[in-house]
């Protein structure tokens, strides 16, 4: 009986989430069908967003989550994924009980104290750095967001590596292959799933990030202009919902 109780918990909590996600849909469709019909595809795929003036081009916000993403994914991706390997696979005992909690602990940093920290310290080093006329740029952008997935994709990718059973490892050390070797064609060819799953997330985190980007980025909604773009500022969606919502009218165009 207590299974049974157990069980329909379990499928109501699962069911309930479903529909929360599906409801969400629901009302984004709801509310910006209707917009639609008020701006022509046209104009909404356009390079200038100024809603002040009824202009909605909203491709220098999609170009600007695209670059920012993609740096910082380029950047936390290698480090993520080797730190998870160091931490599983090499690191002493001591070591990994060190690395391991220091780790979560930085993923657990509410965003705005890292953006806090991108005003304050990055922006000013990079601006030295490369002599920019600003700090606020989407590199600083995407290295800050680095910073913030890095932890996720390391913590899941670690966990995908220590679940793989040591007969994996015992069996390749007695066929006389080294340890780099078994890493690479064993230990993270068998952990793939969960791997994948740490990248994944930690694009999720990336691409879902605010207040960080707001803070950082300089928040100017400017189209791609070659590689230079990647030292100046830009503006993401997910920074123009935050900055613009609250001021937005109800059932406006702009909402």
């Amino acid at each position: 009986m207590k299974d049974k109780v157990i069980t329909r918990i379990i499928k109501i909590a699962g069911f309930s989430s479903i529909i929360i996600v599906l409801m969400i849909f629901y009302f984004l469709l709801k509310e910006g069908l209707p917009t639609l019909g008020e701006v022509a595809l046209s104009d909404l795929f356009t390079t200038r967003w100024y809603p002040i003036e009824d202009y909605f081009g909203i491709l220098p916000l999609f170009s600007g989550s695209l670059l920012v993403t993609f740096i910082s994914i380029a950047i936390a991706l290698p480090f993520g994924i080797g730190t998870a390997v160091y931490i599983a696979e090499i690191a002493p005992a001591r070591v990994k009980e060190i690395l391991k909690p220091l780790i979560e602990i930085l993923a657990g940093i509410p965003s705005v104290v890292l953006g806090f920290i991108g005003i304050v310290f990055l922006s000013p080093t990079l601006r030295e750095t490369f002599n920019l006329p600003t700090g606020l740029t989407a590199f600083t952008g995407a290295l800050l967001l680095a910073l913030i997935s890095v932890p996720t994709i390391v913590s899941v990718a670690e966990d995908a590596l220590n679940a793989v059973p040591q007969s994996y490892r015992e069996a390749s050390y007695a066929l006389g292959v080294t340890r780099w070797q078994t890493i690479w064609q064993v230990t993270l060819p068998a952990a793939r799933s969960g791997v994948i799953t740490a990248v994944m997330l930690g694009i999720s985190r990336t691409l879902g990030e605010t207040m960080a980007v707001m803070m950082v980025t300089g928040n100017a909604p400017t189209m791609l202009q070659g590689i230079q773009s990647i030292f100046k500022p830009t503006r993401t969606m997910t920074a123009t919902i935050a900055s613009e919502m609250g001021e937005v009218a109800s059932g406006s165009t702009h909402y």
